[in-house]
């Protein structure tokens, strides 16, 4: 399946092909608050009740696919339950300036939406549609106030843990298994 990795930290979205080669970047707007879990009941809740610190987009390994909205509008849903999206930048209020923020230098003012991840228009149509269209893909979101491990259940790459099983691999002996050769 196709996979993207949004990367809160650095405020981008990266998408892969199947095979995974690099399809495209993009930077990315995020939730308004820091954070790696959803509230919950977040998904059933009207925009109007949901308070600042609330507004995160939540880490984890998700499948997506493309729907709509109730307007008709194509998103890529992430999680349904909390009705958490990936779509285009959406206009906002005027002093939000959601597309200047998505132009910035950097990742600092992309903190903005409700917990949705709003890409450029030309990445979402280009990139992320195609990707998406017939076919379940996988969304990984990267944790920035959790461990990796605590998120997906994995070791820390560069961790004590990785170091040790690194150092164990190299010293195991290595078994050779024949293989018998076909009779022609």
């Amino acid at each position: 399946m196709p996979f993207m990795i949004v990367d809160k930290v650095h405020a981008k979205v990266l998408m892969f092909h199947a095979d995974g080669r690099l399809q495209g970047a993009a930077p990315a707007l995020l939730g308004l608050a820091r954070g790696d879990d959803s509230t919950p009941g977040i998904g059933d809740r009207k925009l109007s009740t949901i308070r600042p610190e609330e507004r995160t987009t939540p880490s984890g390994r998700f499948v997506a696919s493309l729907g709509r909205g109730l307007r008709g509008e194509e998103f890529l849903w992430v999680d349904y339950s909390t009705a958490l999206s990936l779509h285009r930048v959406v206009a906002g209020a005027p002093g939000e300036k959601r597309a200047q923020r998505l132009d910035s230098a950097t990742p600092a003012d992309n903190r903005i939406s409700y917990g949705c991840i709003n890409v450029p228009v030309t990445f979402y149509e280009k990139v992320v549609r195609p990707a998406f269209t017939s076919t379940n893909g996988v969304v990984y979101i990267l944790p920035e106030t959790r461990t990796a491990r605590e998120v997906f259940g994995s070791y820390d790459v560069e961790g004590p843990a990785r170091a040790r099983d690194l150092a164990e691999a190299a010293s195991a002996p290595v078994t050779l298994h024949p293989v018998p050769l076909p009779v022609r």
